[in-house]
């Protein structure tokens, strides 16, 4: 593995125990607000913000300029964000922040492995393989498996 795969191993590796985190800390400010949606409203709102600086650190707010120009169904992204965090934060008080992220890293792998078997969306072309097969077999038995115990 090269430096610059172990490199965004270790990026994605911390985003992933970063989403668990995200979610109960919304989870909980949903409760103790007794409003879900309006803990999303803050939530994004600080992340506005962090994007906001990170845009202005790193390339400038001129990129924002192309967005007219590009396809439409790429901003359905933000919808589905949106989506996973309301989600998140109402579901995980409910059914326990564990099941919750189970059943969402099982969606995850699942969307993740047609998007590589068919390119979708741009992505890169990765053949769905038997093994690739057994381990999401493997990962949805495991949901199973945490929701009996």
């Amino acid at each position: 593995m090269t430096g610059e795969a172990l490199r965004y191993g270790a990026i994605m590796l911390a985003a992933g125990v970063g989403i668990p985190i995200l979610a109960a800390l919304n989870a909980r400010l949903g409760v103790l607000i007794s409003a879900p949606a309006a803990a999303a409203v803050v939530l994004f709102a600080v992340a506005f913000l962090g994007a906001v600086a990170v845009m202005f650190a790193t390339s400038g707010p001129e990129p924002l300029t192309l967005i007219p120009d590009q396809p439409k169904h790429l901003l359905l992204a933000g919808f589905l964000v949106c989506f996973y965090v309301l989600s998140i934060t109402w579901v995980a008080p409910r059914f326990g922040l564990g099941n919750a992220i189970m059943c969402v890293l099982l969606g995850q792998l699942l969307s993740a492995a047609i998007i590589d078997q068919f390119g979708l969306m741009g992505a890169m072309v990765r053949q769905v393989t038997p093994m690739r097969m057994a381990g999401l077999g493997l990962m949805a038995l495991g949901v199973i498996l945490t929701q009996k115990g």
